[in-house]
Parts: structure tokens; sequence; C-alpha cells
């Protein structure tokens, strides 16, 4: 199958910094299609030799191990072309037909690695051009937009001139292998499935944190904001894995139709509810693995009194029979105390305590996501030094590491997730009606933060956020997982 793969913006970071890489793993693996062409789009005045030259001294910031070779990167080279593009001007459109008429290869793939504000103006162009054709797939980076009427607008642009099936809207984390043992988890063993509910879970937290601060983007930042930038996609996109119910089959939209019900099952916000189960939090200066970091409102774009959240910790149901009262607790943050992303399913503790057991870790399953990628069970079980009390148990852990288990070379999220586009492949790629409903519940905590006066918790860079989150997870008798 021969294929085109446009990549608009195609000299910015996004390229050069995810998809470049992931598309030479993918040529290094053998997955890639042969008789492909990747056309960056851009600017600039290149010819094909200074793109290729471009994208080579490039690759000399990934890590060595994802370096290509002189003579492997040669050959990957010679996939690469460049089209010159003022994406405002209509007539250059016709410029980028002509490169792809030189083909006429069985897919096109436009992907939009642009500003978002640029999405309706290159789909209305390409379909203004021709160039949404049957055989042409677009493929949209987070954010669509920026509340829910602007996430409409895009859509509805979008859906004007393609169809829902020719549209791939990305989240990487869908890509991610942790994610995938988490929906292998869910629906390929039947050992979890009778307790997979109410009855027997006490409450789930999602958590991802950063260790990072805004790096150089602090001007993006400060319009996009913790809930926008990660809550309302990947954080809400976890939550629907772990809570769905099982698809019938394994294909998109069957698997996109049970997360779309637990979206459209979250309880919804009250004045009592955003006051109380919402906490936002912005780092102040601090220490992050023995290193003086600076304040947020210190980075570079960011306004002195910016009142921009870092840190969101929530707490949420779905309101359904499956999960009717357990608590859901979603954090994500900047500047935390590691680079962790895991879930955490704590089970509701025997009905009636017969052993003796020392405080510990017990009845519960960690879904590592990174940097590891990996479950622990945790158990009471009799140890080695308590062996002459047989009524006394002490916390085990049993640990499946993925990494070991598989290698740690594993198809990473946007190598699968490109490859999944050539494909033609939906199952992890987010539903217009999922992303409005995500807009949806998320809205109100926006309008919510605009008129408080309080603005956000200042928390030191290096802990886990402030400690109002501690105490929104603490009324309802439970604690944070570092916290235990």
């Amino acid at each position: 199958m021969s294929f085109d793969l446009v990549l608009f913006g195609g000299t910015g970071d996004l390229v050069w910094r995810k998809l470049m890489p992931a598309l030479f793993q993918a040529f290094r693996h053998g997955t890639l299609p042969a008789g492909g062409r990747i056309l960056g789009v851009g600017r600039d005045d290149h010819s094909h030799e200074a793109y290729r030259e471009l994208i080579r001294t490039r690759f000399d910031k990934v890590e060595l191990a994802k370096r290509p070779t002189l003579e492997e990167f040669t050959r990957f080279a010679a996939m690469l072309e460049f089209v010159r593009m003022d994406l405002s001007r209509p007539q250059d459109y016709a410029r980028l037909g002509a490169a792809l008429a030189q083909r006429a290869a069985d897919t096109v793939l436009m992907y939009v690695a642009t500003a978002p504000s640029l999405f309706t103006v290159v789909c209305e162009q390409l379909a203004a051009a021709g160039l949404n054709t049957a055989q042409t797939r677009v493929v949209l980076e987070k954010p669509l937009g920026h509340d829910l009427a602007s996430n409409r607008t895009i859509n509805d642009t979008v859906r004007r001139v393609f169809s829902e099936r020719q549209v791939f809207r990305i989240d990487h984390y869908l890509g991610k292998p942790a994610v995938q043992n988490l929906f292998a988890l869910r629906f390929g063993n039947a050992l979890f499935e009778p307790l997979w509910r109410r009855e027997h879970i006490a409450n789930i937290q999602i958590t991802i944190a950063e260790e990072l601060g805004v790096e150089k983007r602090g001007a993006f930042y400060e319009t996009t904001g913790a809930l926008r930038d990660m809550v309302q996609n990947h954080a809400l996109q976890l939550l629907c894995a772990i809570g769905m119910e099982p698809p019938i089959n394994a294909h998109a939209d069957a698997i996109r139709d049970e997360k779309l019900k637990v979206l459209r099952s979250l309880k919804p916000w009250t004045a009592q509810t955003l006051a109380q189960d919402v906490i936002r939090g912005q780092y102040g200066a601090g220490t992050v693995a023995g290193t003086p970091v600076s304040a947020y409102r210190d980075e570079l774009g960011v306004q002195p009194n910016s009142p921009t959240e870092t840190f969101v910790a929530l707490r949420t149901e779905i309101a359904n029979w499956r999960w009717a009262g357990v608590p859901f607790y979603i954090r994500t943050g900047k500047r935390l105390a590691g680079r962790d992303a895991h879930i955490v399913v704590n089970f509701r503790p025997t009905p009636h305590a017969i052993f003796s057991s020392r405080p510990g870790l017990a009845n519960r399953l960690v879904i590592n996501l990174q940097p590891r990628d990996g479950l622990e069970l945790h158990l009471l079980a009799q140890g080695q030094d308590n062996r002459r009390n047989a009524s006394s148990l002490a916390p085990v852990q049993l640990d499946l590491d993925f990494d070991k288990r598989f290698g740690s070379e594993r198809v990473g999220a946007y190598e699968r997730l490109l490859l999944d586009v050539i494909d033609g492949r939906l199952n992890l790629f987010v539903r217009s009606d999922e992303q409005e409903e995500a807009w949806r519940w998320v809205e109100p905590i926006l309008e919510h933060w605009k008129n408080d006066t309080q603005g956000p918790r200042v928390y030191s860079a290096g802990t886990w956020g402030p400690s109002t989150a501690s105490a929104m997870i603490a009324r309802d008798g439970f604690c944070w997982a570092e916290e235990a």
C-alpha cells in the first residue's frame, strides 16, 4: 500500500520531537509500509535536501538508543520531502496538490500539527482545493478548542469536509503500551471482572504527575492550564478505560460507545461540589531532585500575577449501577515530587477481620503507566518474621514489570498511533461526541474558576501539590497512595 503522510507544521516542535522519531522507529522496526512518502509542510523555503539535513540534526537530540546510524538515516531520508506553504494562502494548496498528484498514493494522511486556531483553516482549504478525497484521512492533535463552543466549531467545520471515519483525533495516552495493557487487564482476564464493581471497590485514584515545569512553553500554558491540558483528555480517557462496560466486540465504535456512556454518567457539578471537590494549585519555588527551581510566575512567558493552574485534583462519581457511590479521584500537576502516572484500585476490606495485621498497603491493585509499565497487587500474607503467630499477617507485594517481561523497546505511543492512521484503525482515537461530552463536563469548572477570586493554591515545587488535595480525599476517609 502506498501512502503520502503530509505533516502540516513540518518544522515545528511536535514533528521533530515526537513524530519524526516515531516514524523512524517504525521504519527501523520494519512496520512502516514500503512505498511511503513523508512531506513536511512549512513556510520556510527549504529544498528536499535542506529539510532532510534539518531533520538529521534534530535526531541528535533524541536518546542514544533511538538515534539512527548514518546508513539508517540515509535510507529513511529518501522518504522525506518538503513543500513550502503559507497555510492561509489558498493558492499554496495547489502546490501541495501538485506534489500529491506526482504519485497518486493509495492513501493520503493530513497530519495537522499546528496551532489549534489553524485546524479549521487547513480543513476548509483542503476541501476548497479538492484534497479531501475518499482516500484522505486527517489527523488532529490536541487541544481541540479551549471550551465546548470552540470544540464544537472545530468539529462542525471538520465534519462538513470529512466524514467521521476519516478523522483521527489523537490522544497519545491511548497509544501507550501501558494503556493497552489496561484494556487487556479488564477485558482479557476473567479474574478481576467479578470484583470490578461497587460492592468490592472502595475508591479509584488516577495520578499523572510530572517533575518538569512548563519549560519554554509558558506562553502556551498561560492559555491552557492543567485542566485543559491533562484532565479534559488524558485523565478522562483513563477514567473511561477503568470505568467502561465491556464492549460487545473490539471494533472502534463499540469501544467508543462504551466510553461515551461513562462520560455521560459522570455526576454533574453543583455549586457545593465545585467548591469542595475541585482543587487547583500553582507551583511556587522549590527543589526538584536536589535542584532549586523557579515558581511558575517566574517562568518565561508567564504573567506575574497569573491565575493559571499547574495542578488539579478532583473527586467525581460515575452514576450507574456498577459504580454508584464509588469515588474516583483524579490528580495531575507539574513540578511534583516525581514523574509518575498510575491508577490505584483500592478494594474494600474484608467484612470481618479474623487476623491481626500491621498497617500497610493491602487490598489494592496499582496499574503503573510511567515511568514503569506494570502491575502491583498488594495483599496480606503470613511473612517470615511472623510465622510463629498464624493469626498475624503482613502486607506483601506481587510485582509484574512489563518492561522486564516483554522488553523495554516496545512500540511507543506515537509510533503505534501513526501506524494505526496509515492502516485506518480508529480504535485508539477519540470520536467527536466523546470529546464534546468531556468538554461539557469540564466547562462548569472553568466557569467556576472565572468567578473565584481566591485563585490557585500555591504549592512548593517538589511536593505532591497543595495540602487541600489531601484534605479533599481525607473527607471520605481515604488518602493518596504515597500517604498510606
